[in-house]
């Protein structure tokens, strides 16, 4: 990270109270989200809806041109809280899926630039969260990325299947997906969960230098009007199968 972008370091004026384990300031015209719930960081509902709230007040704020989402030093997203998953609840259980959905079709539709900093570890709904970033970075490392619900007895919900189908390469999908290979970082740039793979203590001022130079280089109006001509076909989708996930649990 540069002396400048350091010197203009301030806390964000986004609401993070949903949330203790998300906390944001600003590097200059890039808004810098991290995440560390002291363990894997793991979703849950207030987590989720916690990053909702920051890219809101980013795309509320003129001066915001991009966002960065990093994760802590174990992990950038474990998946969904386990607990829930297990627990029998189907309207629980149908909450947090839903709201990961909603997150995942957040960052991909949003009007500005997301970047992730992939700190660590990023299994399940991490690694789809990954998918809807614009631009990945992660460690070149022996992590785990990827997409293991098969192994552990999960079916991809229709929204997951979407973006996976839509940002992975269609070469390592069956692999990806049906047969739930966890990659290391550079095995995912390859895939397509990340778009590169640097030394792990350079992950954060990797993303922050890339999400400099996209809120430098890219007219606001134009890339907003252009992820909805790009991507909405897709988006379209994954909101109809959130749609139909909550319906389902309701």
């Amino acid at each position: 990270m540069s002396a400048s972008a350091d010197s203009n370091a301030q806390e964000s004026n986004a609401d993070s109270t949903a949330d203790s384990s998300v906390s944001a300031e600003l590097r200059g015209d890039v808004l810098l989200v991290r995440v560390d719930d002291g363990k894997a960081n793991a979703f849950s509902v207030p987590m989720l809806a916690a990053l909702d709230a920051q890219i809101d007040a980013a795309e509320a704020d003129g001066g915001i041109k991009a966002v960065v989402i990093a994760g802590n030093d174990r992990a950038f997203f474990a998946g969904f809280d386990l607990n829930v998953i297990r627990s029998g609840d189907a309207a629980a259980i149908g909450e947090l899926v839903s709201a990961g959905g909603a997150m995942v079709r957040r960052a991909y539709g949003a009007s500005v630039p997301v970047v992730a900093a992939c700190t660590g570890h990023a299994v399940a709904a991490g690694a789809l969260l990954l998918l809807g970033c614009d631009h990945r970075v992660g460690p070149d490392a022996p992590v785990k990325i990827g997409l293991n619900e098969v192994a552990i007895a999960l079916t991809l919900p229709g929204w997951a299947m979407t973006i996976a189908k839509e940002r992975l390469s269609r070469r390592h999908l069956q692999r990806c997906v049906a047969n739930a290979r966890l990659l290391d970082g550079n095995g995912a740039v390859e895939a397509g969960y990340l778009d590169e793979a640097v030394s792990p203590d350079a992950v954060v001022d990797r993303a922050l230098e890339v999400a400099a130079e996209l809120a430098e280089t890219l007219d606001a109006r134009a890339y907003a009007g252009t992820v909805r001509a790009l991507r909405g076909d897709v988006l379209a989708a994954m909101d109809a199968s959130v749609e139909r996930d909550r319906a389902a649990a309701a």
